[in-house]
């Protein structure tokens, strides 16, 4: 990887790992406050869920427009900051004693909004700072290194309420985001792809792009199903392992740091087993692996979670980082940004809906038929690309 000891990349790449790292820990803290502080309901969980995520879905398409137009180095320094402040405001409330479920809500959804724009910002920007050779490999690195800092923040966030509290514990995101504002605001920006003349930019051009490609039509659709489905789980999880099985703050931590432990073993791997497989392949061997945390949640048996853990977070690394790849690399560059901001919209988007059924469903059938529930539905996600063109893919051609 002898690429990373170029200067910008490597910014770019601090930058989103200590950014990963402080927001791995709001993972686990942000729920807690609700569930520990606040005493929140399953349908209250299922609604701060949908919120941190709704901005996909609401401002998605619009967000494209936004980052092909603005310089990407200045948008991801001012997400930053917004994000810093966003989050200090919770540990000050708390501190004031007037933090509410309300403004849980509206830091979901204003920093999802600015992620949202940080996150296609930086997904635009990668691909502008490494060959198309070097593609899969420097997305490898970028999410392994969010992969390493994710495996310890939910540890150290499950300490770090026990000692300090939820609320105070989100801290340390809000400072993350300061150092990666500094480095974010370091990098060189190379000169941006200009569009074809006359080529009129719309809202629905995300949507063509990704639509009209036999290869990304199906991996849209397919990650679009088992996203929505997955977003089911992530409300019901901490309110399940805490209240159901009754875990401390700290196994339910060291439960997820499973994952990111393994997610990080996947990072490593997953280059090789695309040139193995195929990247279609190393696609759906990893989609399908990343079904196993909800059936094994299911069964309230701690070896059996801890393992279904480990399986969906190797998974989930196994199925990012080609899926990654393939849309930067079939998409025109002066497309990018708004076809990232399209896939956004519907796979992290659709996320929004499946945390709102999670409080529905969790609250009308229960928090373990409402896992099993989205396991089934993940599967069908599963099928829609294994069906697909997708699976005869094996390089970037």
């Amino acid at each position: 990887m002898g690429w990373l000891v170029r200067g910008e990349v490597r910014k770019l790449w601090v930058g989103q790992m200590v950014s990963a790292a402080g927001s791995s820990i709001t993972t686990v803290a942000l729920p807690l406050v609700a569930v520990l502080t606040l005493q929140a309901s399953p349908l209250e969980m299922g609604l701060l869920s949908a919120l941190t995520v709704l901005p996909h879905l609401v401002f998605g398409l619009p967000a494209g427009l936004v980052v092909d137009r603005v310089s990407l180095r200045r948008l991801l320094v001012w997400a930053d900051v917004g994000r810093a402040v966003l989050l200090g405001s919770i540990p000050a409330a708390a501190a004031a004693g007037v933090l509410e479920m309300g403004q849980l809500y509206g830091v979901a959804v204003l920093a999802g909004v600015i992620t949202l724009l940080a996150d296609t910002a930086a997904q635009t920007l990668l691909p502008a700072l490494v060959s198309r050779a070097e593609l899969m490999r420097a997305n490898s690195a970028s999410l392994l290194t969010t992969n390493v800092a994710s495996t310890t923040g939910p540890s150290a966030a499950g300490f770090l309420v026990q000692a300090v509290s939820a609320p105070f514990a989100i801290l340390v995101d809000a400072l993350s985001f300061v150092v990666s504002a500094v480095t974010s605001y370091l990098i060189r920006e190379p000169a941006r792809v200009e569009a074809p003349e006359r080529m009129p930019v719309r809202l629905s051009t995300g949507l063509r792009v990704l639509f009209a490609d036999r290869v990304l039509g199906p991996l849209t659709l397919s990650a679009t199903v088992a996203s929505l489905f997955g977003a089911m789980q992530g409300p019901l999880v901490v309110l399940y392992l805490v209240r159901e099985l009754h875990w401390s703050p700290a196994y339910v931590g060291i439960a997820l740091t499973a994952s990111g432990a393994a997610a990080v073993v996947g990072t490593l791997l997953a280059t090789a087993w695309c040139h193995r497989v195929g990247i279609g392949r190393a696609y759906l061997s990893g989609q399908l692996l990343s079904v196993v945390s909800g059936a094994a949640l299911a069964t309230g048996l701690v070896p059996v979670i801890y393992l279904g853990q480990m399986v969906s977070g190797l998974g989930m690394a196994l199925f990012g980082i080609p899926q990654r790849t393939l849309r930067q690399s079939r998409i025109p560059p002066h497309q990018l940004g708004q076809a990232t901001a399209t896939w956004r919209t519907l796979v992290i988007g659709g996320q929004a809906l499946g945390a709102a059924l999670a409080g529905v469903l969790g609250t009308a059938l229960g928090l373990r038929p409402t896992l099993l529930l989205s396991t089934a539905g993940m599967l069908i996600g599963v099928l829609i690309a294994a069906l697909s063109p997708l699976r005869t893919i094996k390089t970037l051609g």
